[in-house]
């Protein structure tokens, strides 16, 4: 029963359709978080609520997205407000 659906979804692919849930995410959403993301008032929540996409979207979207959070430093911010 297995191989028989494997080979369904192989022939199904072969016919050039793409199964699952199809993605929100597009350059232009990418661009627009990577944006925000030096604000220090967007935190990730905020900038996911704004885009309409869900935390974990960005994170899967934005591979460097954690390492560019923990790196803004927010004393300098503070002095430049």
């Amino acid at each position: 029963m297995v191989a028989g659906t494997h080979e369904g979804l192989a022939a199904a692919r072969a016919r050039g359709k793409v199964g699952g849930r199809p993605t929100v995410v597009n350059e232009d959403l990418i661009r627009a978080a990577r944006d925000m993301l030096p604000n220090p008032e967007n935190s990730v929540t905020t900038i996911a609520k704004i885009l309409g996409v869900s935390v974990g979207t960005l994170y899967n979207h934005i591979p460097d997205l954690k390492e560019l959070r923990t790196s803004r430093n927010p004393r300098q911010w503070e002095t430049s407000k």
